[in-house]
């Protein structure tokens, strides 16, 4: 009955919280699912005005794609978009978009666990370094984007450095190499301190007892850094994924705002399809994007385990070390390392 109890009052508490969230978070979305399958306003020549096309089914999703459009001898058919349809750059600005989260995230993990090694360190002005590091991730996008526009113009510094004369802005490869730049510049200090956050809840009697039993650097960052860290991690690696995929203002104001340039994302074409007024079929974009982010996310929480709820799914009996690590370091640092992981994944991060 006490527990009964306890749940009331918890919902009662959380209610307020959880109705907020359902209106600025919930709306939007069943807002956006719902005029997906509303047809664009359309001119009719009856009236002489613009009205609304009424239930248009899957036909906005068969349009981004298939590159399907309505047929202007058939109404009721379909036809191949002609080239210059804003659909006709949904697959490569989705190949693009995956590029720019892959490569982004794997250069920012590696930096940014780097980073959080050397900021994890004791010695002097650690303090102030942390709050260096943090400076390219607090400068707004916008503000980066230009600046790093500036770097990578035809006569900018990058240019004058090397000695050539690289077209950043125009050429294909260029372009994405110059948006990855800026990208993994601005948000490695967030992977970085995600992952700082993580290695200094690692307990010092942990690496203490390995150097002890004779474990050498590698050992001590494979059997005891990479398991202790990895929930921060993969929380870390999930939100700039997340937010990777939804990367709009820098290649941008970095390249140009065309849906067919080499740099254009996903999220670029949903802005370009509502500056022309159709605003239906840029909601049916916007829910093929958010579907895939959430099929990442899932992915990732399921199988990669981005325990973002701070839970542990570990067995309760730690596995016994294999033949090959018993010969690669010692049974008392394995063991050790194990029930470490073990424990200090139980409160998450």
């Amino acid at each position: 009955m006490t527990r009964l109890k306890e749940t009331r009052a918890a919902m009662f508490l959380i209610a307020p919280a959880l109705t907020v969230l359902a209106v600025v978070i919930g709306y939007p979305i069943i807002r956006a699912i719902y005029l997906s399958f509303q047809a664009n306003k359309s001119f009719n020549p009856k009236t002489g005005f613009f009205e609304e096309g009424g239930f248009a089914g899957f036909e906005h999703y068969i349009y981004w794609l298939t590159q399907r459009c309505a047929s202007p001898t058939d109404p009721s058919g379909y036809t191949t978009c002609a080239p210059g349809v804003l659909a006709t750059d949904f697959w490569p600005a989705i190949r693009i978009t995956l590029f720019f989260a892959v490569v982004t995230v794997t250069l920012e993990t590696i930096l940014g666990f780097w980073m959080a090694t050397v900021m994890n360190r004791e010695f002097r002005g650690r303090g102030l370094l942390r709050a260096a590091v943090l400076v390219p991730w607090a400068i707004p996008t916008a503000v980066t984007a230009k600046l790093w526009q500036f770097i990578f113009a035809p006569q900018g510094i990058i240019n004058a450095l090397l000695g050539t004369d690289i077209a950043w802005t125009t050429d294909p490869w260029a372009a994405r190499t110059a948006v990855i730049i800026a990208d993994v510049w601005k948000t490695t200090p967030f992977m970085a301190l995600l992952i700082l956050a993580g290695l200094q809840m690692i307990p010092k009697d942990v690496y203490e007892a390995a150097r002890v039993d004779g474990a050498n650097r590698w050992q001590i960052f494979t059997k005891i850094t990479l398991p202790l860290v990895r929930p921060a991690l993969m929380v870390a690696v999930l939100f700039r994924t997340l937010d990777a995929l939804r990367m709009y203002d820098l290649p941008l104001i970095m390249i140009s705002s065309s849906s067919n340039s080499p740099t254009a994302t996903i999220s670029m074409l949903v802005v370009e399809d509502m500056r022309q007024n159709n605003f239906n079929s840029a909601s049916a974009l916007s829910t093929l994007i958010f579907l895939l982010i959430f099929a990442v996310a899932f992915v990732m929480i399921k199988f990669l385990g981005a325990d973002v709820r701070g839970s542990s799914r570990q067995p309760s009996t730690p596995p016994a070390p294999q033949e090959d690590e018993v010969s690669s370091a010692s049974p008392l640092v394995v063991d050790r390392a194990v029930l470490a992981a073990a424990d200090t994944t139980r409160g998450g991060i």
